[in-house]
């Protein structure tokens, strides 16, 4: 945890109007479940006055890019943590790419702590263990009295203070959080969070969510399919970096799709997981 929250000392003095106080912390994660490694990503937790906003990093910095040197590139979120709510509420916003398509949908998450009294010093900070089930998973989580914000990552917020360190039991997402920072003004995400680089973001509900899965899942390359059926000659696509000539072709690379999807479905509210036919 090198280099953190060195304006905490600000941070307690005033939480200004103008303001967005954004905790960087470390993601590991683990898209298969059976795996032993994992996948890294820096996630953003930004809080100001009245929303809360937490996303990848990457995100943020493919719309810098795109600003400054006036590029028109996209970044696809692989995290399914993209989510915002207003300050001191559980009711969020969910945002996802599904497809090509993008989508939010809002649910309640209602999170119910257990504060023990273990402690533990971290550098110069007392930590205080909590624990939770959520998503069907056991989490623990160490919090800091000291830092008065009640946030965490992704959805998880509550405690009386500021999360540290989270991670459920089986240790497949485990966060840590690496820095600090103190912005003047409110952080602009629109083009990011809210859209996905040009794509403003389709509200739909639960079970649309599910549905929208399913039918991607069923067939991934509905679109290069369509244009199989619209010609009597071969076509040439690529696809994933594979020229395809066929239907057979594209049938085999449907099967090997849907094996991806399966071996990968692993989200961290597990509860919810899409089960998929073999």
């Amino acid at each position: 945890m090198k280099n953190i929250l060195t304006l905490f000392a600000v941070l307690v003095i005033v939480f200004l109007q103008s303001q967005t106080h954004r905790f960087i912390y470390e993601l590991q994660y683990k898209m298969d479940s059976t795996e032993t490694g994992y996948e890294k990503l820096n996630m953003i937790l930004d809080i100001t006055p009245k929303e809360v906003k937490f996303y990848g990093q990457n995100l943020m910095t493919t719309d810098s890019l795109n600003k400054k040197f006036g590029m028109n590139s996209s970044h696809t979120d692989m995290s399914g943590q993209v989510v915002k709510r207003k300050t001191n509420s559980f009711d969020n916003e969910n945002f996802i790419n599904i497809k090509a398509g993008y989508y939010s949908f809002k649910t309640t998450d209602k999170i119910n702590w257990n504060i023990s009294d273990e402690i533990k010093k971290v550098e110069n900070y007392t930590l205080q263990k909590a624990t939770t089930n959520f998503g069907g998973r056991n989490w623990i989580a160490w919090f800091c009295k000291d830092i008065p914000f009640n946030e965490g990552p992704f959805k998880f917020r509550g405690l009386p203070g500021l999360i540290f360190e989270l991670s459920d039991s089986n240790k497949n997402f485990i966060y840590h959080l690496v820095k600090s920072e103190k912005l003047t003004g409110i952080f602009p995400t629109e083009d990011f969070l809210e859209s996905n680089f040009g794509n403003k973001a389709i509200p739909i509900n639960e079970k649309q969510k599910q549905k929208l899965m399913l039918e991607f899942y069923n067939d991934p390359f509905a679109f290069e399919r369509t244009n199989f059926s619209k010609t009597n000659t071969n076509l040439n696509i690529n696809i994933n970096g594979k020229e395809i000539h066929t239907v057979d072709e594209l049938n085999t690379q449907t099967k090997s799709m849907q094996e991806v999807i399966k071996k990968y479905n692993n989200p961290i509210e597990i509860n919810k997981a899409m089960h998929y036919k073999n």
